[in-house]
């Protein structure tokens, strides 16, 4: 299967990956919303989706046009404050934080409480985050309940890796919309890991990558913890990391003190909360597009859903 990026760049993927169905699921996703958005025609799935699938992405895009209708903007520049910022900041010393809070102010007093579909943006337009509660269906929710934890190196990795591929791809298509850039870029990653496993003959890497179905290279499951709030290092700044929560509970709070922001559910961290827990937090790890020789995505922005 050979697709072509906005940039007009060639990738080329096996028909047996589950990544195959993932980006098709995701050309639908994106199709649906720019429909939805502008009023355009209504847009036929693929006959390669089933239903369940199909019906997780439109739930999934009427949740992302409530949030792309309810913008916050910020008075905080967010390529500007991740320059500030250093592997050092940690969060940890609360009298850096405070100089960092005064030298990169949101542009609001006190905490804002945001309970909506949002998308939050800084003073250049620059995306810094979606918030879409309630977009998984049902369905979906009961796949990404994993039973037991096991790294992918274990003889499990295959069933592992089967489970979670609607949940992966559901993640995928949220990408798709939010920073379409950093969609491309994560699937031009797996198109050279492709090639580096067959050039150099890991059978392993070649085994996993026909079974992974998200274009985020980094996958850690969360279950029934409270987090403290941390920055990211090991993460691309412009990157988005998606965190989905699942399960039976209530009163839960995502934080972002540095945009004095609470989410109900770039340093954050989650509350405690009542009930059974678990959070899928999406990421990308900077050093494996250092090493498929993938260049910066840039960051999302307004123009980027026209």
């Amino acid at each position: 299967m050979t697709v072509s990026s906005t940039s007009d760049i060639e990738i080329t993927l096996w028909h047996t990956w589950a990544l195959t169905v993932t980006h098709e699921a995701c050309e639908y996703t994106e199709q649906k919303f720019n429909a939805e958005k502008t009023g355009g025609d209504p847009v036929i799935p693929s006959q390669n989706l089933d239903t369940d699938l199909v019906m997780a992405c439109d739930q999934l895009v009427d949740h992302l046009i409530k949030a792309y209708k309810n913008p916050i903007q910020m008075q905080i520049n967010v390529a500007r404050y991740s320059k500030v910022i250093s592997p050092k900041d940690t969060r940890h010393n609360e009298e850096r934080e405070e100089k960092l809070l005064e030298r990169c102010p949101p542009g609001h007093e006190g905490t804002k409480l945001v309970e909506i579909p949002t998308t939050i943006l800084d003073a250049s337009g620059a995306i810094i985050a979606w918030y879409v509660p309630d977009a998984l269906t049902n369905a979906t929710q009961n796949q990404s309940d994993p039973e037991v934890s096991a790294s992918l190196k274990g003889a499990s990795s295959k069933k592992i890796l089967k489970v979670i591929v609607r949940p992966a791809a559901i993640a995928t298509a949220a990408l798709r919309v939010m920073h379409p850039e950093q969609y491309w870029a994560g699937l031009r990653a797996f198109s050279s890991l492709k090639e580096k496993a067959e050039s150099k003959e890991l059978l392993k890497m070649s085994e996993t990558l026909q079974y992974w179905a998200s274009m985020f290279n980094s996958l850690s499951v969360i279950s029934n913890r409270e987090t403290p709030n941390h920055r990211d290092h090991l993460s691309i700044p412009e990157c988005f990391n998606i965190l989905t929560t699942v399960g039976n509970y209530s009163n839960a709070w995502m934080s972002m003190p540095s945009l004095q922001l609470e989410f109900r559910i770039v340093r954050h961290g989650v509350h405690a909360v009542e009930g059974d827990w678990i959070a899928w937090a999406w990421y990308m790890r900077d050093s494996v597009h250092v090493y498929a020789r993938v260049p910066s995505c840039g960051w999302a922005r307004v123009d980027y859903k026209q």
